[in-house]
């Protein structure tokens, strides 16, 4: 899914839904990164090119870059429902 260039991620593709948590990656368009309150234990890494990746579970919405709000709202075997929008 592409979000806008704001947020400070390019496009965000989803690599996985298993185990309660849908795993995703994208690459950082800005020079920094942040990431708080995904819930489940989420966790986010740098792989050395510049790109991010995402763990999240259903429940509260993370804030990214303090300018997105992503949230799993519910997962489906093998699909999930996100909600992406501006954080705040």
């Amino acid at each position: 899914m592409t979000v806008p260039e704001t947020y400070g991620l390019g496009r965000i593709e989803v690599t996985a839904i298993a185990g309660g948590k849908v795993e995703m990656v994208g690459p950082l368009t800005g020079s920094g990164y942040s990431v708080s309150g995904c819930s489940g234990g989420g966790s986010v890494s740098s792989d050395g090119s510049g790109g991010v990746g995402l763990s999240c579970s259903e429940g509260p919405a993370a804030t990214i870059n303090n300018a997105m709000s992503l949230k799993v709202v519910e997962i489906l075997d093998t699909s999930a429902v996100l909600r992406i929008e501006p954080a705040g």
